[in-house]
């Protein structure tokens, strides 16, 4: 995405002592039979606090999920998005001090990279504000550019159910509210799985009616989640990346078939390898759960959710409150 000439609206210096809160959810990709461009914001948050400072250099601090494991400078990819914004809007960077509060597990399919590129591009625009706007728009180019699909990004900045496609002028998105009785379960095993090892088993074609059949199915899943929850058990059905992907998460796709011959809407979440269950309503959901609890052998959690319904949020905080 081309970046905006440099702006006159900030010089050096201007953002020092400014400081931003940002909040940004969970999501879960695909959603079965959507491959690449449904995706569906949970209520599971990551939160960071970032302080423009002197200096030009990041200095982060993580909490909970990642601590001790993830890049503490600039290399950080919460820091290399909110750069590629600052850089995008023509303003220098300042020195960034940030502090993440993590709870999005790390390789579990949850769109834990795409809640920390949206968590950087959402600091940026927080603290440019409010002498440079950066839109919706602008956000979700350059966010999927950072993460090379929109299928997670939507969701975790705009919220709620996500449908995503691209065009020569780059992403696009539309946002649709979903049905109250929706009730998502997700499944969270103790292992993770590379997304790009899932990808890779992915054939670069397939069967005409295969491809058919994931277009009837994506099309009624947007029915069944914003109208008719009855239907998600149908709606989920998939054919394109699911069974291939298989062989990388045998636990995954052994549960997923155990929970939807018990007649649950049980899908991969993203790239897996945790588990999405879009239940039609709150007893269902914690059916599901049961069946998941007594699985002795195997390491999950179950979660019970809400969809999230306002993406990543940012909040002005008072100069010297995220010291």
């Amino acid at each position: 995405m081309p970046g905006r000439m440099p702006s006159a609206g900030l010089a050096d210096g201007d953002l020092i002592g400014r400081a931003v809160r940002v909040r940004v959810p969970a999501s879960s990709a695909n959603l079965g039979p959507g491959f690449d461009s449904l995706g569906l914001a949970l209520a599971i948050y990551d939160e960071i606090d970032v302080a423009a400072v002197a200096g030009g250099r990041a200095r982060v601090d993580v909490s909970g999920v990642g601590a001790g494991l993830v890049p503490e400078d600039d290399t950080n990819l919460v820091v290399r998005s909110a750069a590629r914004a600052f850089e995008h809007a023509g303003v220098p960077m300042p020195g960034l001090e940030l502090r993440a509060r993590n709870v999005i597990p790390h390789g579990s399919g949850l769109g834990s990279s795409a809640a920390a590129i949206v968590s950087g591009l959402m600091a940026a625009k927080g603290l440019m504000e409010p002498e440079i706007v950066l839109g919706s728009d602008e956000l979700l180019g350059l966010a999927t550019e950072l993460e090379g699909h929109p299928d997670n990004v939507a969701p975790a900045l705009l919220g709620g159910l996500t449908i995503a496609w691209s065009t020569p002028a780059g992403a696009r998105a539309k946002r649709l509210i979903v049905h109250r009785g929706v009730s998502p379960l997700v499944c969270i095993p103790d292992f993770s799985v590379s997304t790009e090892v899932a990808r890779a088993l992915q054939p670069g074609s397939v069967p005409y009616e295969d491809a058919v059949f994931n277009l009837s199915r994506s099309a009624l899943l947007v029915a069944a989640l914003v109208q008719s929850p009855e239907l998600l058990f149908e709606a989920t059905e998939d054919r394109l990346h699911q069974d291939y992907r298989a062989s990388a998460m045998p636990e995954t796709h052994e549960l997923v078939m155990r929970l939807r011959e018990a007649g649950y809407p049980a899908v991969v979440s993203g790239a897996g390898p945790s588990i999405l269950v879009l239940a039609a309503d709150p007893a269902a959901r914690a059916g599901a759960a049961a069946i998941v609890e007594e699985r002795g052998r195997s390491h999950w959690r179950s979660l019970m959710l809400a969809v999230d319904v306002r993406g990543a949020t940012v909040i002005a905080l008072p100069k010297g409150a995220a010291d």
